[in-house]
């Protein structure tokens, strides 16, 4: 396991980086690592985001000491998507398969979580979002087709795109946690562009690009 922690930045404190102090503090680049899981403990919210690469044995996800409690799930919700090749996410004594850009909602106390990939030579990437949890309610795999799909922006603006809304009330009860997908359309070039904070919500992004999906964030 590998683990980083962020702690939270005051606004005013926040205007005075310089892009160095930027990266450091809000870019997280460890989040795929063969045969390892890599996670990022965040202050804020007490957010945890990472990723689960399987290469040739299966992963399990580890507890780390920030999280204060003897399983990971015992206090805390999951959120997954599969961003590489196809592979099994095992909770419990149950094991759900994902194929590329399949998702599964993992509720709290739901047991312990592994992850296999189906060929080492096309790993896949578990990318992993989760938050802490008031109430337990039901893991949910949700593929791609059932997901809550959204089509937004113009072409002339360069921000066509379709949003994905896998973890959001009406798809799977949550007591926090959601989750989606956005996939840009040729030429379109849409992202969080400009910089903005919600007052109700904390955000985190990851960037992906591949053959068959370019231009994709979660």
């Amino acid at each position: 396991m590998l683990i980083d922690i962020r702690h939270a930045s005051h606004p005013e404190n926040v205007r005075l980086y310089d892009t160095e102090e930027l990266r450091r503090h809000f870019l997280v680049e460890r989040v795929f690592v063969p045969g390892n899981v890599a996670l990022t403990y965040s202050h804020v919210d007490r957010l945890i985001i990472g990723g689960a690469m399987p290469s040739v044995d299966p992963l399990e996800l580890p507890t780390p000491k920030i999280v204060g409690t003897s399983a990971f799930l015992e206090r805390r919700e999951l959120g997954i998507i599969n961003i590489g090749g196809p592979g099994t996410v095992r909770v419990g004594a149950t094991t759900h398969e994902l194929a590329y850009r399949d998702g599964l909602y993992v509720g709290r106390g739901a047991g312990e979580v592994a992850f296999t990939s189906a060929d080492a030579g096309n790993p896949a990437k578990f990318y992993l979002v989760s938050t802490p949890a008031h109430a337990n309610y039901e893991t949910v795999k949700i593929p791609v087709e059932r997901a809550n799909r959204v089509e937004l922006g113009e072409q002339t603006t360069s921000n066509r795109r379709t949003i994905y809304q896998y973890i959001i009330p009406g798809v799977c009860e949550t007591s926090q946690l959601v989750m989606g997908l956005t996939q840009l359309e040729p030429g379109s070039m849409w992202n969080t562009m400009p910089c903005h904070v919600h007052d109700r919500r904390s955000e985190a992004y990851i960037y992906s690009t591949s053959p068959t999906a370019p231009g994709c964030f979660i």
